[in-house]
């Protein structure tokens, strides 16, 4: 891998410098190919700045950058933005014409910018975050020989752009009003947002948002009921304001106004967005205009009253697609009939289609989820499958004694140890209490809860621990009832939904914005209404996705729609479907009732416990073969649950800017 360039920049003075630098001649001189007469450019054109070898990152493997040539284009008064990725060079070679087309960022006005974020990670290359009016964003460019302070003082030239007085580092675009100069203080923000471990976004700061936690009110998510709490006592109720930042930020919005609302998602999205939002030109792209661009009123306009527009997909009438009932789950004897004389799994897809139907019986689940985990192979035997317990209950332990060994000194020059460990226990003893198994004082089941997540934090180093994996790990506990086979079981998934708890939050907002394009591919009206009031960054959606649905149904329903998940019979991407099917089945509510952001996050919150799982299923079932490949193709490539495609051993840029 080429080394990457490390980058020393002052701030105020280098821009200022680069100001002086000269016209906008000068810049393009100082970029890799000088001014361009690409016959691309039309009539009355003028490439202002040119940059070759700038870089996007679809995923963490070096393997799969997209390297193309960055232009600033002057058509009259309007200036434009282009990004072109290379045909026929090696670096680009995987890159298939569909996802040339995803990422290729055609002709976008500046009147359609809302702001620019420039990063300059300690080591690494230094990248700017292009973020729309609309709240999405392009993917971070990546800038492999220099050029951004001339990127930027080009743009000055051109469009009237500020530095933010709340971030140095965001360039506000054609703000005349300067809203990021007012207080986020009702909002309990600190002014930077990082979360997870993955692509750093750090400013160079050494925490990250399970770090960050301390300095949050508490989390919205314990202001709400699981459904499974309904049902006993809470003990253990805490107020304990350290909880995770991803959360608290996006569903605290409900509790502030919206202009708040507004200034900390832009802040968010501007910190944390992975670029996917991008591929919103695809249903619409730019086109370099002959005239002078003039920027769209149509998110301003408030839905008029009248009746709610009809729904284009009619499942009454869609029996063939999703008439199929859903069936008793799987139990051991059935089981047993997938099963050859040395315990192979004959027919994995017959298998896997029995259970997207039916589910699998809790007595048998401890034997079915390691396989659709991923944790054991189909085709492994029973002498296999003993031999890998063994040997991965003797790598447990040695992982363990890690952290067990530390002694109270040691503990006392261990930050990370200590932050860590401190979170876990506050969030063990808060997690599904109500259920008998993890219910009374001293309970064993807790502290095997706990210890298995401090291993993980040590086992998986770079990732650690936020909130919302305890959420994960308790069912598989439950079900596997041992500790070493719920901790292998945990990694297994954590492969799928690991990116999902990210620093830069890519995983989530990868699957945010397919979200978006999902409805607007199978329900056209409700994503109108969803931009016209603001709401297409589907934040509200948040918690179904982080934690996969575990705090909307019961228990017992959580489990079996997540063995539903996991067989990825139809989809790997289901979940996704699942939320098109739950925000199709409460449309006419949603846009009767004009809900805005605010009004709908706290309608969608309140829908824990009262979703009918085997109708949204079926829903589910019905959309995704609905939409076919029109509905794969508007899922960016990696987006969680999907496992990478690279060897496991590939190097992961993630880790290139910083480690924790």
């Amino acid at each position: 891998m080429q080394e990457p360039e490390l980058h020393d920049l002052s701030d105020d003075a280098d821009y200022a410098a680069s100001l002086q630098q000269g016209s906008a001649s000068m810049m393009i001189t100082r970029s890799d190919s000088g001014r361009s007469t690409s016959s691309s450019v039309p009539e009355g054109a003028e490439i202002v700045y040119l940059k070759d070898n700038v870089t996007i990152h679809p995923t963490q493997y070096a393997s799969e950058r997209i390297s193309g040539r960055l232009k600033l284009i002057k058509q009259g008064s309007s200036l434009f933005m282009t990004w072109i990725p290379y045909k026929g060079q090696s670096t680009n070679a995987r890159l298939s014409e569909r996802d040339r087309n995803l990422y290729t960022i055609r002709a976008v006005p500046f009147t359609d910018v809302r702001s620019i974020r420039r990063r300059t990670p300690t080591l690494g290359w230094q990248y700017i975050i292009v973020v729309l009016s609309s709240g999405l964003a392009f993917p971070q460019l990546y800038f492999y020989n220099g050029g951004v302070k001339e990127f930027l003082a080009t743009i000055k030239q051109h469009v009237f752009i500020v530095r933010s007085l709340e971030d140095a580092n965001v360039f506000l675009v054609n703000d005349f009003q300067n809203p990021l100069q007012k207080t986020l203080s009702s909002l309990e923000l600190p002014v930077y947002i990082a979360s997870g471990p993955s692509a750093s976004i750090s400013d160079g700061g050494e925490s990250s948002s399970c770090e960050l936690q301390e300095r949050i009110g508490d989390s919205i998510l314990d202001e709400i009921p699981r459904p499974s709490q309904n049902l006993g006592r809470q003990k253990h109720k805490s107020h304990d304001p350290a909880r995770d930042l991803t959360i608290h930020v996006l569903e605290k919005f409900s509790l502030v106004t919206k202009f708040a609302r507004d200034t900390s998602s832009q802040l968010f999205r501007e910190s944390n967005s992975n670029g996917y939002g991008a591929v919103e030109r695809k249903s619409s792209s730019y086109s370099l205009p002959d005239v002078p661009h003039k920027p769209s009123m149509d998110a301003e306009i408030a839905p008029e009253e009248g009746p709610v527009p009809s729904d284009p997909l009619e499942f009454d009438k869609m029996t063939l697609v999703w008439g199929k009932p859903r069936q008793p789950p799987l139990g051991s004897e059935e089981w047993a009939t997938f099963l050859d004389s040395e315990g192979r799994v004959m027919d994995s897809k017959a298998l896997k289609k029995r259970i997207f139907y039916g589910g699998v019986e809790h007595t048998t689940r401890r034997e079915v989820w390691p396989f659709l985990l991923g944790y054991h192979a189909y085709d492994s035997t029973y002498a296999e499958r003993e031999y890998l317990k063994s040997s991965k209950k003797s790598e447990y332990e040695t992982v363990r004694q890690q952290w067990q060994s530390i002694s109270t000194e040691q503990a006392k020059r261990f930050t990370k140890f200590r932050e860590r460990k401190g979170l876990i226990d506050k969030d063990v003893v808060r997690t599904d209490r109500a259920l008998s198994f993890y219910d009374g004082d001293d309970n064993p089941n807790v502290n095997t809860l706990r210890d298995i997540l401090l291993t993980y934090s040590f086992y998986n180093f770079d990732l650690g621990y936020c909130q919302g994996m305890s959420d994960l790990l308790s069912p598989i506990l439950f079900v596997m009832e041992d500790e070493s086979e719920s901790f292998w079981c945990f990694v297994a998934l954590m492969e799928r939904l690991g990116a999902n708890f990210n620093r830069d939050q890519n995983g989530m907002h990868s699957q945010l914005f397919a979200l978006s394009k999902l409805v607007e591919l199978l329900d056209c009206p409700l994503h109108n209404y969803f931009k016209q009031n603001d709401c297409l960054n589907y934040f509200f959606c948040l918690r179904w996705v982080l934690i996969q649905f575990k705090r909307e149904f019961e228990y017992k329903k959580t489990m079996r729609l997540w063995e539903v998940l996991w067989t990825h019979y139809l989809s790997e991407h289901l979940h996704l479907y699942v939320c098109v099917a739950i925000l199709k089945r409460y449309r006419k509510k949603i846009m009767g009732e004009h809900m805005d952001f605010d009004t709908l996050l706290k309608f969608i919150n309140e829908l824990s416990g009262h979703i009918d799982l085997d109708a949204i299923l079926r829903d589910a079932e019905a959309l995704c073969i609905c939409a076919g490949e029109n509905g794969a193709a508007r899922i960016p490539p990696g987006t969680p649950p999907s496992l990478p495609t690279e060897n496991e051993n590939a190097l992961l840029y993630a880790q290139d800017d910083e480690v924790l």
